[in-house]
C-alpha cells in the first residue's frame, strides 16, 4: 500500500506541473507540454525503469513522421493564406456577409455551421491558419469582440476534431482505447449534445468569454 502511495505521488506530479505551472504564471502551456515530457522520460529511466534508450529512438521516428505530415499541411495552409490576403478575399466576403444580413448573430450561426462542417475533414491548426484570417475581418466588420470570436472558432475546431468522418481527435482515442469507431460514436451522442448545447450559450453570451478579460484589463 505505501509503495502503490508513493507511485500515485509521483505520478501526480504530471498534471500539478502542467495545470499549477500554467495557472500559476510560471510557463506557457507549450513549454508546460516540453517540462511534462521531460518528467515522464525521468520518470521512466530513472524511476520505474521501464522505458529504455530504444524505446526513445523508436518514439522520435514516430513523432518525426507524424510531425512531417502536420508541418506539411500547416506549411501550404499558410501560403493559401498569404495569397488570400494579397488578393483581398477577406474583405470581399466581409462585404458579402455585410450584404447578406447586418445582424452579428446571424453571422455568428453561419460561422458555427461552417466550420463545423470544415472541422469534421480538416486538422484544426490547418484551419485555423487558413480561415482564420479570412474570417476575422469579417467578424470585425460586424463588432464581434476578438477574444469571443476567438473562442468560439477554438470551439468550434474541438468539436469538429471529436466528429466524424475525420474527426482527428476521435481517431487518436480509438487508437489508444482499442475502441472501434462505431461505438465511440454511438457512446459520444450525449457528449455531441452537449457540445452543441455549449456552442450555442458560448454564441450568444459573449459575457461568458469577455467578462473576466474586461475586469482585468
Amino acid at each position: 500500500a505505501v509503495r502503490i502511495i508513493i507511485d500515485g505521488i509521483i505520478t501526480m506530479g504530471m498534471p500539478i506541473i502542467i495545470i499549477g505551472g500554467t495557472l500559476g504564471g510560471f510557463f506557457t502551456p507549450t513549454e508546460a507540454a516540453n517540462i511534462a515530457c521531460v518528467y515522464s522520460l525521468i520518470l521512466g529511466f530513472a524511476v520505474y525503469r521501464n522505458y529504455h534508450i530504444k524505446d526513445f529512438f523508436v518514439s522520435m521516428q514516430g513523432i518525426a513522421r507524424q510531425m512531417a505530415n502536420i508541418f506539411m499541411i500547416i506549411s501550404f495552409a499558410s501560403v493559401f493564406a498569404w495569397v488570400m490576403g494579397m488578393e483581398k478575399i477577406p474583405d470581399a466576403i466581409a462585404a458579402f456577409m455585410l450584404s447578406v444580413s447586418d445582424s452579428k448573430y446571424v453571422l455568428l450561426m453561419l460561422v458555427n455551421v461552417f466550420l463545423l462542417i470544415v472541422g469534421m475533414f480538416i486538422e484544426g491548426n490547418a484551419s485555423m491558419i487558413v480561415l482564420a484570417p479570412l474570417l476575422h475581418p469579417v467578424a470585425m466588420a460586424y463588432g464581434i469582440d476578438d477574444i469571443h470570436f476567438a473562442m468560439v472558432y477554438i470551439f468550434n475546431c474541438t468539436i469538429g476534431a471529436f466528429t466524424p468522418p475525420m474527426g482527428t481527435l476521435m481517431f487518436v482515442s480509438c487508437g489508444i482505447t482499442k475502441c472501434p469507431t462505431k461505438d465511440f460514436i454511438k457512446e459520444a451522442v450525449p457528449f455531441y449534445i452537449l457540445f452543441a448545447i455549449d456552442i450555442i450559450v458560448l454564441t450568444y453570451i459573449p459575457q461568458l468569454t469577455t467578462f473576466l478579460v474586461n475586469v482585468f484589463y
